[in-house]
């Protein structure tokens, strides 16, 4: 293409590329913010049942009427969250001392303040049997997430990257403010999921703005190192949530920042690559002068010309393809199995780590900010060794060595709760490495006619793991382990099913979807698999005539 010629002459990577690239990264920080508030702004906490005779601000501590009044709950080794003693509740009852023998469920809850001093959890008694909406709060952010995927990618494709970037911001702060403000939790979530909706335009778009204004030989780079940014959300999350106690405020807090990017519109531009696709000439050229001068370079005149007559390529002039191809044929339906079944492990288990940290024990945030920074090794490693040891063995070491981390857990004595957070965190800097590999693993793995479904796709596989993981979480209320060795087992098999794919790297890589059949194959004895291929997939190209093809 000829933009990626001109790339060689204005820089693959320069100066330019360089300072948009990094403006783009840091709304990332914004987007961690959002995901990851929930556990501050639900922050799970300490709770008992308000007794008949309590008055609306009463202590959790109840001294030495504890025994006669909460039941002793054998399962958690401590007094019950969800249960009080039936009683007549009276001074001689004190006195006397006399047990009760039978147990009620509470109407009302009195919460420990000592770490938390207000979040959505105790305003809405989001406890017992209602724990699950707080799940839910999270599930539905997430939902809103992969409807976000899907609407911004569209609009993206129609209406150009930077406006549908610039309307997810604002709609981010608009939806973000009002759930600060929110009435109820029926409102709330919902102003949530449209934030989690948003995140997805601001992230997805940024990512591909970043990535097209790139030559070839950055691109692994550019792809993993945005990553980071997210990380560092998770100190800046844990920053605003130490200072900031009042649930709502902190939202605010959260959202408020994002203000900042609106001044983005003078300074971030359009996708040349999209431009082009739409023969806005006029605009590459703008954009192109203001690259090859920050860079302090210049584009030849016929090249320039060359880019700019350049007709856009028809995918195929003969056919359109669906997700469908990829589920036509054997080989091609077992890769793609196995690398959707990757993506939403490798998203349920990252973000139910992430927001599993207050089951861990120990310092909610001190948890949490390790949480966040084991990421940068994690992601370290992919970039260091997906160029060097190919993408396979990255990938799948990562899974199989965090999985087993997580399962550990399962073996470690109730008082060595440091040992358990010690597996935990390593558990979860496997999978970071994991995440930083499965991106470019899985669109070198998909044919070309159908890689950016495929990959669209692939993304949805994640978002389902994301909408689960809050209710894996929700089994810590009955076993502390539980959530650890689901994720842990799930990422360990997911290891197993990466040994079956063919490693990319230094390979040819599948074009048509007869490439995507055979790619992965070591040997193919005569014609059959072609033959069995639909007809209207046998011009697709002459691969097929190959009688080895190299996994």
């Amino acid at each position: 293409m000829g933009y990626d010629e001109a790339l060689k002459h204005l820089g693959e990577f320069g100066r330019y590329q360089k300072r948009i690239y990094f403006l783009l990264c840091i709304p990332t920080i914004s987007c961690a913010l959002h995901k990851l508030a929930w556990v501050f702004l639900g922050a799970r906490v300490k709770h008992r049942c308000k007794l008949p005779y309590e008055a609306d601000n009463a202590t959790f501590d109840l001294g030495s009427d504890l025994n006669m009044t909460i039941p002793w709950d054998k399962s958690h080794h401590g007094p019950a969250k969800c249960l009080r003693y039936d009683a007549n509740f009276t001074s001689e009852y004190f006195q006397e001392g006399i047990p009760a023998n039978k147990s009620v469920e509470c109407h009302s809850w009195v919460y420990d303040t000592s770490v938390y001093e207000s979040s959505a959890v105790m305003e809405w008694n989001l406890v017992c049997e209602d724990a699950w909406l707080r799940a839910t709060a999270d599930s539905i952010f997430m939902s809103g997430v992969l409807l976000g995927s899907l609407i911004f990618g569209d609009l993206s494709d129609r209406f150009g990257r930077k406006p549908t970037f610039f309307f997810s911001l604002v709609l981010q702060v608009i939806a973000g403010i009002f759930a600060a403000f929110a009435p109820d939790y029926i409102s709330f979530v919902i102003a949530r999921m449209i934030v989690g909706a948003t995140t997805s335009g601001v992230f997805l778009v940024a990512y591909v703005i970043g990535v097209e204004l790139v030559g070839p030989s950055a691109r692994l780079f550019t792809g993993v190192f945005c990553q980071y940014f997210f990380s560092f959300g998770f100190l800046v999350t844990a920053f605003f949530s130490y200072f900031v106690k009042d649930w709502r405020m902190l939202q605010v807090a959260l959202t408020v920042p994002g203000i900042i990017f609106f001044s983005y519109w003078w300074i971030i531009p359009e996708s040349v690559r999209w431009l082009l696709t739409k023969g806005r000439v006029d605009e590459v050229k703008v954009l192109l002068n203001k690259a090859a001068k920050e860079n302090k370079v210049e584009i030849p005149e016929e090249l320039f010309k060359k880019i700019t007559e350049e007709k856009v390529d028809e995918e195929d002039n003969t056919q359109r393809h669906s997700l469908l191809d990829l589920f036509r044929y054997p080989n091609l339906r077992k890769k793609t199995l196995y690398i959707f079944f990757n993506w939403m492990v490798i998203s349920g288990s990252y973000y139910g780590l992430s927001w599993n940290t207050s089951n861990l024990g120990g310092n909610d945030y001190l948890n949490f900010i390790i949480s966040g920074v084991v990421e940068i090794p994690g992601y370290t490693f992919a970039l260091l060794t997906l160029n060097r040891w190919g993408r396979k063995l990255p990938l799948c070491g990562s899974m199989l060595i965090g999985g087993l981390a997580l399962l550990l857990t399962l073996a470690v004595p109730e008082d060595m709760n440091w040992l358990f957070i010690s597996l935990a965190m390593f558990g979860k800097l496997a999978i970071t490495a994991a995440y930083g590999a499965i991106y470019i693993f899985s669109a070198e793995q998909f044919p070309t006619v159908i890689r950016n479904v495929a990959i669209g796709a692939s993304s949805m596989s994640a978002r389902v793991g994301g909408i689960l993981a809050p209710f894996i979480n929700l089994l810590a209320n009955y076993w502390k382990p539980m959530p650890f060795i689901i994720f842990g087992a799930l990422a360990f098999a997911g290891g197993l099913m990466v040994l079956l794919l063919p490693e990319t790297m230094k390979k040819q890589l599948p074009e048509t979807i007869e490439d995507g059949e055979n790619f992965g194959k070591k040997i193919v004895e005569d014609q059959e698999e072609a033959t069995a291929l639909s007809p209207r997939h046998k011009n697709d190209s002459d691969v097929g005539d190959k009688k080895t093809v190299t996994a």
